[in-house]
C-alpha cells in the first residue's frame, strides 16, 4: 500500500527490452533516484513508479531497476521511456498517512483536457473513462501518476466524465505533474473506499446484500 505522497522524482535512465525485445516482451526500467531512500531499499521492496506498483530487482549506488510486464506497458503511461517519474516507497506500519490509501494498481488512462495556472495555484481538468466515472465525487480522492489529489468538481459527459483539480505550487514543484499539458495520459487510480461502496450498493440492487 502506498499514500500518494511523492517521496522523489526519479529519472528513468535506461529501458532494456526483456527476453529477445518481441512486441510481446516486457522491459527493465533503470531508475536513477537520488533523492529517494535507497539506503532503506532492498531487493522485493516495492516502490510506486508515476503510481504503478513495481519490484526492485536491482539496486547498484543511486539507482535501481524493476520489470515491468507488457501487460503493465498497455496499461499504464510514462514507464515505456527515459524521463523524469513519481517515486514513492510503500507504506510501512507506523508511517504518517498523509494523502489516502492507495494499492498502486492503475485503474485507467485518464487524458489531461487542461493544464492552468490560476492565481497561485493550477487548474487541472482530466477525462476519465466511463468504466471509472461512477467511483468519483466532488472532494472524493484519486490518485494521479501516483500523487493523491482531492477532486473538486466533476462534470459528467457521454464517455465518462470530466474531473477539476486545484493543484498547489508546491505539489507542482515537486511532482513530475509540472509537465503534463492538454492531450498528456495519466495513470487513475481511484479511492479503494469508493469501490467497496460500488460492490455493495451492486449487491443491494440484486437483493444479496448480507
Amino acid at each position: 500500500m502506498f499514500t500518494g505522497i511523492v517521496a522523489a522524482i526519479g529519472t528513468i535512465t535506461k529501458v532494456k527490452p526483456l527476453g529477445q525485445g518481441g512486441r510481446h516482451d516486457g522491459l527493465r526500467l533503470v531508475v536513477h533516484a537520488p533523492g529517494f531512500p535507497l539506503e532503506s531499499t532492498r531487493l522485493g521492496d516495492s516502490i510506486a513508479i508515476q503510481g504503478a506498483c513495481m519490484t526492485v530487482v536491482e539496486l547498484a549506488g543511486d539507482t535501481f531497476s524493476v520489470d515491468v510486464s507488457r501487460e503493465s506497458l498497455s496499461l499504464t503511461a510514462g514507464l515505456d521511456a527515459p524521463g523524469e517519474v513519481n517515486l514513492e516507497h510503500a507504506l510501512r506500519l507506523g508511517d504518517s498517512l498523509d494523502g489516502h490509501l492507495v494499492s498502486g494498481h492503475v485503474d485507467g488512462l485518464g487524458t489531461v483536457a487542461s493544464f492552468e495556472p490560476v492565481g497561485e495555484s493550477w487548474d487541472l481538468r482530466i477525462d476519465v473513462p466511463a468504466h471509472l466515472a461512477k467511483y468519483l465525487a466532488y472532494k472524493g480522492s484519486i490518485t494521479v501518476n501516483g500523487v493523491s489529489l482531492t477532486v473538486n468538481q466533476v462534470e459528467d459527459q457521454a464517455q465518462g466524465c470530466r474531473i477539476r483539480i486545484n493543484l498547489i505550487p508546491h505539489t507542482v514543484q515537486v511532482t513530475t505533474l509540472k509537465h503534463l499539458q492538454a492531450g498528456s495520459a495519466v495513470n487513475l487510480e481511484v479511492d479503494t473506499i469508493a469501490r467497496y461502496v460500488e460492490r455493495m450498493v451492486s449487491l443491494a440492487s440484486k437483493g444479496q446484500a448480507g
